[in-house]
């Protein structure tokens, strides 16, 4: 799962790249760079518990856009911090579909290194795209 924080580009936000050869793994990796801003092991997050959720978005930036804010909602309203397990893009004329099973396990500070709360996923300069032979997203998340 290959992406790069930018620290570059903005001085009170996150700032990420996320790339892989398919639109899933792309959604899989930036899920990944998001969490590796709130906790510093992300691959240490047990799959104690699991969320399916569906979303719908007129493109494909868009959709990841969705994705990223869902992962914040269960953060935010369960305390949850949940990976990627199986995801299942389908891009259709008429706009495009996610289902996302997910894991993970709820926050506990003592168990866990936090780094930043994520407070949300902006729109400035945020870009998902077929790009250079791989899917590629840019992401600036406000902590």
């Amino acid at each position: 799962m290959p992406y790069r924080y930018r620290e570059d580009i903005a001085t009170a936000d996150a700032a990420f790249e996320a790339w892989d050869a398919t639109p899933e793994g792309m959604f899989a990796t930036a899920a990944q760079a998001t969490l590796g801003v709130m906790v510093a092991d992300p691959e240490a997050l047990a799959p104690r518990e699991h969320r399916t959720f569906s979303l719908r978005a007129d493109d494909l930036e868009m959709l990841l856009f969705e994705f990223l804010q869902e992962i914040l909602f269960y953060k935010d309203a369960e305390q949850l911090l949940l990976r990627p397990g199986a995801l299942n893009i389908e891009i259709e004329s008429g706009g495009c579909r996610l289902q996302a099973e997910m894991h993970g396990e709820a926050i506990q500070p003592q168990r866990q290194e936090l780094l930043v709360d994520v407070k949300a996923v902006t729109l400035h300069r945020f870009a998902a795209a077929w790009r250079d032979g791989a899917w590629r997203a840019f992401v600036i998340l406000d902590i």
